[in-house]
């Protein structure tokens, strides 16, 4: 993020391809409100540990809810990481979080496991 205007051509690009652009671990690191503002991007991942405070204190919650209303006002899609109980589900689907990922829907899998659930067809009959 040295060269925003290269990493916005650069990203302006490969969405041109059809590639939706996520920005993971919002809240952390690099990630700051003026680059949400200027990157071309499609969704927001919610950095862990905001869920993972999300239903531990009204901070936590206060925090959840404004990084979705925020994204939700940029046209971005909401990802929620590391959802690990039916509580913090539940609050996400209330604030309207667009999609969710963690342990409480599937633990790490092998590709060739992941392959046969999700990818192989039905059997016929």
């Amino acid at each position: 993020m040295e060269d925003v205007k290269h990493s916005i051509a650069t990203l302006q690009a490969i969405r041109a391809m059809g590639v939706s652009i996520a920005i993971d671990d919002f809240g952390t690191g690099f990630s700051s409100l003026s680059y949400l503002a200027k990157l071309p991007v499609d969704t927001l991942k919610i950095d862990r540990s905001f869920v993972t405070d999300l239903t531990a204190a009204p901070e936590g919650l206060a925090l959840v809810s404004t990084i979705i209303g925020l994204a939700h006002s940029l046209k971005l899609k909401v990802v929620a990481q590391r959802v690990e109980t039916e509580e913090q589900s539940h609050v996400l689907r209330l604030l309207s979080c667009d999609e969710m990922q963690g342990f409480l829907f599937s633990k790490p899998l092998p590709s060739e496991i992941f392959e046969i659930r999700y990818l192989t067809p039905p059997p016929a009959g």
